[in-house]
């Protein structure tokens, strides 16, 4: 080897390794806190509950075998699906919907996003405890409004048929503003000449948005899509403030049933099979949307 060839490849290796060294740190912490967490729980699945201070035996598959009888976890397991259904569209939707409102040059636009946003800025206790006003069967906003109907008052957290769908509103309330910024930013992407050239050849809004507008949304969109079903499957302080699971576990939710077996019966293992169910849907569910959307999105 010459020597220009070996000082050529010796550069080569050391930008390697200076590249391997700056993500050194962010490896770290990704193993740390994510990779290990992830199959330290699948290994503490295999085990039983430990009693009496005996060591937790190893069951296998027992606890997976549990979950298929398990009336709670099913219920759980639907109402969560029905959950992530309803809210990811609706939350996507209307951001989407803002943040093509608020792109506009118009009078009053930076109130109007500093509005949206707020919500995703309070903790999701505070907005519980702030949404318990509306949903109060006595003095709640909501009743009121009803009562200058003439309607009766409803149980809105009390009724197994309106407590799920109470909690959605909720959670579409806080996360549509905060899905609102990405798109607004990526609409702001966008270059202005493109709208220029549509207006010259007489392109409506509507023509635009869907010619033009949402194929460049599209890597943006599935951001927020995976960011959204992330969020519909690890919704627990809000149930625990609002409706503790109840009434009859209408708003029971995986993440909520498996805080509740951990730290309430204290069954570790059990708990730790129903994490990583709720670890495979959601990889289940990241892996079909890259699959279904990849082929949609243009990248600028």
């Amino acid at each position: 080897m010459t020597p220009l060839a070996f000082r050529i490849r010796y550069a080569g290796l050391a930008g390697q390794a200076y590249g391997y060294l700056l993500l050194l740190p962010a490896m770290a912490f990704l193993v740390a806190f994510t990779h290990y967490p992830a199959l330290a729980t699948l290994w503490e699945s295999a085990f039983g509950a430990a009693r009496n201070g005996k060591p937790a035996p190893f069951v296998g598959l027992a606890n997976y075998r549990a979950l298929l009888n398990d009336e709670t976890f099913m219920l759980a397991l639907r109402n969560n699906i029905l959950y992530a259904a309803i809210t990811i569209p609706v939350s996507v939707g209307l951001a989407l919907l803002m943040a093509l409102a608020v792109n506009r040059r118009m009078r009053g636009g930076a109130m109007a996003r500093a509005v949206f946003f707020i919500p995703s800025l309070l903790p999701m206790v505070a907005i519980a405890n702030l949404w318990l006003f509306f949903y109060s069967p006595q003095i709640g906003l909501l009743n009121r409004f009803l009562a200058w109907f003439g309607l009766p008052a409803i149980n809105w957290l009390g009724d197994p048929d309106y407590a799920l769908y109470c909690l959605m509103a909720v959670s579409v309330w806080r996360e549509a503003g905060f899905f609102m910024i990405f798109y607004l930013a990526a609409l702001q992407q966008i270059a202005p000449r493109l709208a220029e050239a549509a207006g010259i050849e007489g392109a409506s809004r509507g023509y635009f948005f869907r010619r033009v507008q949402w194929p460049l949304l599209m890597p943006t969109t599935l951001f927020i899509l995976i960011n959204a079903s992330m969020n519909a499957f690890r919704i627990v302080d809000q149930v625990i403030t609002m409706t503790n699971g109840g009434p009859d576990n209408s708003t029971h939710l995986l993440l909520f049933y498996i805080y509740r077996t951990a730290f309430g019966y204290w069954d570790l293992p059990y708990a730790a099979a129903m994490t990583t169910v709720l670890l495979a849907i959601l990889a289940a569910i990241a892996l079909l949307k890259f699959t279904l959307l990849d082929k949609r999105i243009h990248y600028q």
